[in-house]
């Protein structure tokens, strides 16, 4: 089986269109890693620019986007399970798929095929836990991972007691039923492409797109989703675009303080999307930066090089 090609990048840096023009050139599918596009009527503001997936006379297939109602909390275990349905259909029928976006907690846990099975609330053994030290706490779950070969891939299991008997909780769930394992999600062999933006250029993006952003509407779609009945809390939840334009629907600030902040809080967005992604580096990951700012005709023939490199 061929390998899939993620491409990931922090907002603004042009991922989608790339991907596209990839795809389009490979015959290959798209799928999203965006966790706000996947609600429907939610358009403007999380950026689907689906017009980026017709280039020339081809429109590139794109999955992932537009599949649940707006005012749902879609999960990271919900979108591994849609993943794997898309992945599957897709190389089924002997395509490419083109992993693309900017979510990198969903980019990691289908790469590195994180067990996210839901596990219920285990009363009783939480009591039991609750005299523990953090110490006593991790010294388990290090045990309990080892008995179930399970990865510690990270350090927040253990960085509160909170997780800690969490991560304990789920871990005595996969013990006691042995049958999950064959439940668990494969690892994704996969060609990983970064959108490398300088920062001073990423800024000036964002702030050029917000702007269009609202002069496209932004405003109104909010307005609309409110008007349809999704409870202005639910769309606060989802953040950034839809946190602001809604406070400053509702009164709460104004527009001024509304484009301000939003503009503040994508910012540190872009940021917390870089520093995830290094993360993934520091945990193993090998990913193939290239300039954002190349013409989009080059950076298509590099990764088509890179790929067959590695394929």
């Amino acid at each position: 089986m061929r390998k899939m090609i993620t491409i990931l990048g922090p907002t603004a840096s042009g991922k989608t269109a790339l991907a596209a023009n990839l795809a389009a050139l490979k015959g290959a599918e798209i799928i999203s890693a965006d966790s706000r596009q996947v609600y429907r009527r939610m358009d403007i503001g999380t950026g689907k620019d689906l017009a980026d997936y017709k280039i020339g006379d081809v429109h590139v297939p794109y999955h992932l986007i537009d599949i649940v109602e707006p005012g749902t909390k879609y999960n990271v275990f919900e979108y591994q399970r849609d993943f794997a349905s898309a992945y599957s259909d897709i190389t089924g029928r002997g395509v490419l798929p083109v992993l693309c976006g900017g979510t990198g907690l969903y980019i990691e846990a289908v790469l590195n095929g994180y067990k996210l099975i839901p596990v219920p609330e285990n009363k009783e053994l939480r009591a039991s836990l609750e005299s523990k030290t953090l110490t006593e706490l991790t010294d388990m779950l290090v045990r309990l991972k080892h008995e179930n070969k399970s990865n510690m891939h990270n350090k927040t299991d253990v960085d509160t007691t909170k997780r800690a008997v969490r991560a304990i909780e789920i871990e005595t769930y996969y013990k006691e039923h042995p049958s999950i394992k064959e439940r668990c999600f494969p690892k994704i062999d996969s060609v990983i492409i970064g959108v490398n933006i300088d920062r001073n250029e990423r800024r000036s993006k964002i702030t050029k797109r917000l702007r269009q952003r609202l002069d496209e509407g932004m405003v109104d779609e909010v307005k609309s989703l409110l008007t349809s009945g999704i409870p202005s809390d639910d769309l606060i939840y989802y953040g950034l675009e839809y946190k602001f334009v809604t406070k400053y629907i509702l009164g709460q600030i104004s527009y001024n303080e509304m484009f301000n902040q939003l503009e503040t809080a994508i910012h540190q967005f872009a940021k917390r999307q870089m520093t995830w992604f290094r993360g993934m580096e520091r945990r193993g990951f090998k990913i193939h930066w290239i300039n954002a700012t190349l013409p989009i005709e080059e950076k298509v023939r590099l990764i088509d090089d890179i790929y067959h490199k590695e394929s």
